[in-house]
């Protein structure tokens, strides 16, 4: 915290991550997971929740240790706690649909070393009570979770002419094959930050200059 620097509020916490540092979208994180398991919304909500809940526990747990941790084996310690998370969350997967735990392969066991996570732990849990290190991580994870739905909607939509596995088009509908290999997550991904961009664009320029400038 700057010296000087307003206390942000519970829900400035919250939306932090939803939209101003949107993991997918702003920071542009977890780039592996994000362009390899949308191939469909309902991989990418898997991996989202999957991601959302081994950030909230562990930085939950950290900000409960982060006066006991010493700084020397801080990174060694956050990761041993996400790890422990992430092997719950791949035994929960598995029990619940092998369908899903198939579809998202080595890629539930390298949440590990998503840099969303590891990065909260950082820059954020280790510094804040657990209220407040809760509240910004289920933001952050919830905005990763809608980035990774907005990849995979799309490209299931074009890719395949279903969401979430229900047919949208009727069977004279010709897919577009190239949504649903790699290039297409370059192409989707590219698209959403064009319009971002342009939006932020289209503020900054309605925006009005304060006085005395301009």
């Amino acid at each position: 915290m700057i010296p000087g620097q307003k206390n942000p509020t519970n829900m400035e916490e919250f939306l932090e991550g939803i939209w101003k540092q949107n993991p997918v979208f702003v920071m542009v994180l977890g780039m592996c997971p994000t362009l390899a398991v949308t191939v469909s919304a309902m991989n990418a909500v898997s991996m989202g929740l999957a991601t959302t809940f081994v950030l909230v526990a562990s930085c939950l747990l950290i900000s409960l240790m982060r006066n006991i941790i010493p700084k020397e084996v801080r990174i060694a310690t956050y990761i041993l706690i996400i790890a422990t998370f992430v092997t719950v969350v791949d035994y929960l997967i598995q029990a619940i649909s092998l369908a899903v735990y198939d579809a998202l392969g080595a890629f539930i066991q390298l949440i590990v070393v998503n840099c969303i996570i590891l990065g909260r732990a950082e820059a954020h849990a280790s510094k804040t009570p657990p209220v407040k290190a809760v509240i910004n991580a289920v933001g952050m994870g919830l905005g990763f979770t809608i980035g990774l739905l907005a990849l995979g909607g799309v490209r299931e939509i074009f890719g395949a002419g279903k969401l979430f596995g229900f047919s949208l088009f009727g069977p004279d509908f010709q897919p577009w094959v190239v949504m649903v290999l790699p290039p297409g997550g370059f192409f989707v991904l590219g698209a959403w930050l064009l319009l971002f961009n342009w939006i932020d664009s289209r503020k900054a320029v309605k925006s009005p200059l304060p006085l005395g400038e301009g």
